[in-house]
This record gives C-alpha cells, sequence and structure tokens, in this order.
C-alpha cells in the first residue's frame, strides 16, 4: 500500500493558537485550539508569557497527532510578528515578550519621528516604524533593562522562538526578519539602520536570516517526545518556520501576483498588495515583506485593531457576535448618522499613517440612537479604513478576503459596498496554516497543487455614491483627528 503522507500546519495567534492536520491533497483531517492571554501590566505595555504561548503549541499539535492515520512529515509554523521575543542559549525566555500591540516604545517612535531615524529607515527598509516595531521596543529595553538584554542570545518573533523550541536551531524567516532591519534587496541585515537606531551594539541579538522560505529543520528528541511522535534520528518529523501570518494566509489564499491583494478581517485588520517594487511609497507607514519568492514583496498596511474593536463593541452593547449580521441589518447606510474612528488600540496606530496616540471615537449619538446603529458605525469605520489602506497600498488587481470576519455575511457584503469592489471570500477555514504548509512543501521543491475554493461578493451597486460621500467624510475626519492627537 502506498504511503499517505500527511502534514500538521499551526498558527500561533496574538489570542488564539491552531494546529491543523492535513492530507497528501490538502484536505483538512482535524484541528485543534486553545486560547492564550496576554497580559497589561501598566504603562502602556502588552505581553504574552512565551513559555506559555510554546506550552500552547505543544498542547495543539500532540492532539492533532494523535488524530492522524501515521506520523506527519511536516509541521509548518507561523504566526504573529513583530513585538519581541527574547531568549537565552537554551530557548528560555528571559522576560515576558512584548507584544505587536505594545506601547512601551511609544516615546522612542516620536524621537525618531522628529529627529530623522524614523525616515532614514524608512529610507532603506521601506517600513515605517511604530511602537510595537521590535527596533522601537528593543531600543525601550536597552534604555530601561540593560541586563534583560545582556542575559538574552536572541532577540527575535514568536515563531522564531517556538521554532528554536523545537528544533534547537536559532532562525528567522525572511517575512519575520523584514521590518525594520533588512534590507530588501539583500535580505540580510542592514548595519547602517542598526546604528540609526542606536542599536548596533545589539546586532549580535539578531538570529541569522534564512530565505525565500524559511529556516526548517528535524524535531529534537525531546521535542518529539513532547508532541507523542517518534524520537530517533532518522524518524523525527521535520519543522518549518514561516513565512509569518501575513503572508501565510496570503500564500493560502493564493495572492501571489503583483497588484493583487488580500484583506485579512481578524484581530488585525491587515491590508497588503503583492509587489515587484521595493521602493518607498510616499505614504509614511506601512511594511515592505520580504515573500517566499525572490523579487517580489508584500506592501502591507496592517491596521492595529480589527475584530479585536468589533468584539469589545458587542461586549459593551451585549451582544454576540452571531448577532451581527441581525445588528448590521437593522440599521441602514449610514448608520443614522453615527459616524466611528475606529482606532482602539492603546499603542494607537501603525496604517495607513503611525500615530500612537490615535484613539477611538463615537460622533452623531443621541437618545434615539440604537445598538444597531453603533455596530453598523463601526462596521462602516473599519471598511473606510481598509479603503484608505488599501489606496495607500496600490491595490490594482483582485481583491481576496479571509479571517474570523468572514464568518459573518453582512459585514463581508458591508466590505464589498465600501470597497466598492467584488470580493474573492476564501473557502479555506484556516488559511495561515494551510500557507505554512504549501510554501514549506515550495520550499521543498514540490508543487503540491492544493486548491484554494473561493466565492464572490459583489458590492451593492445602489450604496456606492453614498460610501464614495462617507469615505471623504471620514478621511476628512481623520485629517481633523490627527492635528487634535498632536495636541496633549
Amino acid at each position: 500500500m502506498e504511503e499517505q503522507f500527511t502534514y500538521v500546519g499551526v498558527d500561533v495567534g496574538t489570542s488564539l493558537t491552531k494546529a491543523v492536520g492535513y492530507d497528501a491533497g490538502g484536505a483538512e483531517l482535524c484541528v485543534h485550539s486553545v486560547p492564550t492571554e496576554l497580559s497589561y501590566p501598566g504603562d502602556g505595555r502588552v505581553e504574552q508569557d512565551a513559555d506559555g504561548v510554546v506550552a500552547s503549541v505543544v498542547q495543539v499539535v500532540r492532539a492533532v497527532v494523535a488524530e492522524l492515520p501515521q506520523a506527519p512529515e511536516l509541521i509548518a509554523l507561523t504566526g504573529q510578528g513583530d513585538g519581541c521575543w527574547l531568549h537565552d542559549g537554551a530557548g528560555a525566555p528571559v522576560r515576558p515578550a512584548a507584544s505587536w500591540l505594545d506601547a512601551r516604545a511609544s516615546d522612542v517612535v516620536r524621537r525618531w519621528d522628529a529627529d530623522g531615524t524614523a525616515d532614514k529607515i524608512l529610507a532603506r527598509n521601506s517600513g515605517m516604524v511604530f511602537p510595537g516595531a521590535s527596533a522601537a521596543i528593543l531600543a525601550a529595553l536597552d534604555r530601561d533593562e540593560p541586563a534583560t538584554l545582556d542575559a538574552a542570545t536572541t532577540a527575535t518573533h514568536c515563531v522564531g522562538l517556538v521554532f528554536h523550541r523545537l528544533t534547537g536551531e536559532r532562525a528567522i524567516d525572511v517575512s519575520d526578519a523584514s521590518f525594520p532591519f533588512l534590507d530588501p534587496l539583500r535580505r540580510d541585515y542592514d548595519d547602517e539602520i542598526l546604528r540609526a537606531c542606536g542599536l548596533e551594539h545589539r546586532r549580535d541579538l539578531l538570529p541569522p536570516v534564512v530565505g525565500p522560505a524559511g529556516p526548517a529543520a528535524p524535531l529534537t528528541a525531546d521535542a518529539a517526545e513532547a508532541l507523542g511522535l517518534p524520537g530517533t534520528a532518522e524518524s523525527r518529523t521535520t519543522v518549518s518556520a514561516g513565512p509569518y501570518d501575513l503572508l501565510a494566509a496570503a500564500r493560502g489564499s493564493g495572492v501571489v501576483d503583483p497588484g493583487d491583494g488580500l484583506l485579512i478581517i481578524g484581530t488585525t485588520l491587515a491590508c497588503q498588495v503583492v509587489t515587484d517594487d521595493p521602493a518607498p511609497i510616499p505614504h509614511r507607514a506601512g511594511l515592505l515583506l520580504g515573500m517566499w519568492r525572490e523579487g517580489r514583496w508584500m506592501r502591507a498596511m496592517p491596521a492595529m485593531v480589527g475584530t479585536a474593536s468589533m468584539d469589545w463593541l458587542l461586549r459593551t452593547v451585549g451582544a454576540s457576535f452571531d448577532e451581527l449580521g441581525d445588528l448590521v441589518g437593522e440599521s441602514p447606510p449610514g448608520a443614522r448618522g453615527v459616524r466611528v474612528l475606529p482606532y482602539w488600540s492603546e499603542s494607537g496606530e501603525r496604517a495607513p499613517f503611525v500615530e500612537g496616540s490615535a484613539r477611538g471615537r463615537f460622533d452623531g449619538l443621541h437618545l434615539g440612537t440604537s445598538r444597531a446603529d453603533l455596530v453598523r458605525g463601526l462596521c462602516e469605520a473599519l471598511a473606510f479604513a481598509a479603503r484608505h489602506c488599501f489606496e495607500a497600498a496600490g491595490l490594482t488587481g483582485r481583491l481576496a478576503v479571509c479571517g474570523g470576519g468572514t464568518q459573518s455575511d453582512a459585514w463581508t457584503q458591508l466590505f464589498a459596498d465600501v470597497l466598492g469592489r467584488p470580493l474573492e471570500v476564501v473557502d479555506v477555514p484556516q488559511a495561515g496554516a494551510y500557507g505554512a504548509v504549501i510554501s514549506a512543501l515550495e520550499a521543498r521543491g514540490e508543487t503540491p497543487g492544493w486548491p484554494i475554493p473561493r466565492h464572490t461578493v459583489e458590492p451593492a451597486a445602489a450604496s456606492r455614491e453614498l460610501y464614495d460621500d462617507a469615505y471623504d467624510d471620514y478621511l476628512r475626519r481623520v485629517d481633523r483627528a490627527r492635528e487634535e492627537w498632536k495636541t496633549p
């Protein structure tokens, strides 16, 4: 009987770790997930227990492995980017991981913006630094906790630490390393950027960059035992690291050609466009991420808050996500005058502009305003934010969409209406994990040919003029708010 390979894709998100088992044709065999927690110790800090995150990976992978017909040939990792995950030579964290949501480095970013450092980074890297970026957090820790950095051997991102714990290897994928220290053409660290950030003396903390599709290595014997897998050298499963979640979701959604875009309606409202031109764009915002193909990059405008802001509002008005569609339908386009600026992150906004003091607001409320008006107003505002991001990123081709928000047909339709273009909704339940496995297989020279089913949501022509006018009003309100945020 011919052997049938199985694979495991792992997506280590900000609040949820998922593992998915696949057969050789890409069919989903099983999925397990476990929540992870963020902590908020004060002063804008947002942290995660790195050991707890690694334990969540072990838990879900072990559960998937137990259901597979045979040991997987490959475990492909993807996960949240940015932030700062510090560990020692044994892979032990030297402090809690600083999340990409962290705001402790807001003063560093303001100083770099004022003294020209941010523009130096932008000119060399084509990305705009923000408080949750690794460079800003490292600079803040170098100032406030130098002994912590002295105790570390590696400053990496989430997937880099998990990869080290599973394989013992110190390495990072091109996409994870892209911002802010990488020269996008050489795909290696740029010493001028490190000097501009005042971090040249910390260069040894940066792990080696492996590209274009990321590092791969066998499980250690201890990791194999923890996952319930064979531990002999000849039988150990290979682990791959990268591309990180934005890029993995793009691969899992089939977004690979220049001009095409992907909207991820998730914790982050991630708007990204494939490009073959790494030059900086006029907008002082966004990231340029190295893709798994040479000569291609992803121009990413990942707005800080997406479904997280909707979760907050639904909790506040006493509703569940299952009620979202009904609430959107109960309020007409325009939300009866409710207008929202959707900037809920404590560290402000990073796309399509960087402003650490950005804050959300509701306008146009009165005693007759219903909770449906509030929900529809926020849905429309997030769609306006996505339109703003895609205009900055240079979307010219087709637009795919994935993420938890697509579970609401009404919300997906509203995005199509505001964006004024068809949305190709990707019918792959776990696009990030799916794309991580496809990328890992292609890196080995295989062509898996896994299907990417999708269906199209067309925009409603009747609302086009209304939303064009509302979007223009949104941009004017954003401009006014940015002036107000400059005043303490």
